[in-house]
């Protein structure tokens, strides 16, 4: 059988990443910088983008070029239970909170949200959700709000995934549940002690 008949054709792959990614035509036509009517040709097979066009439909949506033609990508899945943990302050005096939460990835966009309560924190805990985008396959870059409607909480994150993505260190940067702007070590790995090591050894890097 030729090649041709089984291989997945540009069209094909990149209207399956655009959908993986959460996107309309228009949104990438616009994430890219072209009329949303070469998005539709592309995707029909009508016509091929030029090299520059395609670097930055890459870039887009959160892939390499070799995975936009087709090859076979590693891109690592953040699917599923994860855990946390923040380096917060009560009363001037330090907690590493910890939380479980559930990650859905869709190509380059990864929606996070809290699934319980913090344990160590019970002041300032708190539920709350947000999205987390994955550049360059290393940096995740999002933010956070809080799903209790009381609490005022909100802000950004930013972490480095390790090469094989079992962990994530980085930093949390907000408004606190009493007003002030706030910020902390941030950690996210897969089970709850090692997002503990994470963090705990963020701390000694900075001592």
């Amino acid at each position: 059988m030729e090649a041709s008949e089984t291989e997945p054709q540009f069209g094909e792959i990149i209207k399956r990443l655009r959908q993986e990614a959460g996107l309309s035509q228009a949104g990438l036509a616009a994430a890219v910088g072209i009329h949303t009517r070469q998005i539709t040709r592309y995707e029909s097979g009508d016509q091929q983008p030029a090299l520059g066009v395609a670097q930055r439909l890459a870039q887009a949506l959160g892939v390499t070029l070799d995975e936009l033609a087709g090859a076979a990508g590693d891109r690592i899945k953040l699917d599923g239970t994860w855990w946390t943990a923040w380096q917060t302050f009560n009363d001037g005096k330090e907690v590493i909170a910890t939380q479980p939460v559930g990650l859905t990835q869709h190509g380059s966009t990864i929606q996070i949200e809290a699934l319980e309560r913090s344990s160590e924190n019970e002041r300032g805990g708190y539920l709350w959700r947000g999205e987390l985008r994955l550049w360059d396959g290393q940096i995740l870059m999002g933010y956070y709000a809080a799903a209790d409607g009381n609490v005022r909480s909100k802000g950004t994150m930013y972490f480095v995934l390790h090469a094989q993505g079992e962990y994530a260190h980085g930093r949390w940067v907000g408004l606190s549940y009493d007003g002030p702007v706030v910020t902390g070590l941030a950690a996210l790995a897969r089970t709850r002690e090692q997002a503990q090591i994470v963090i705990r050894s963020e701390q000694e890097v900075r001592r």
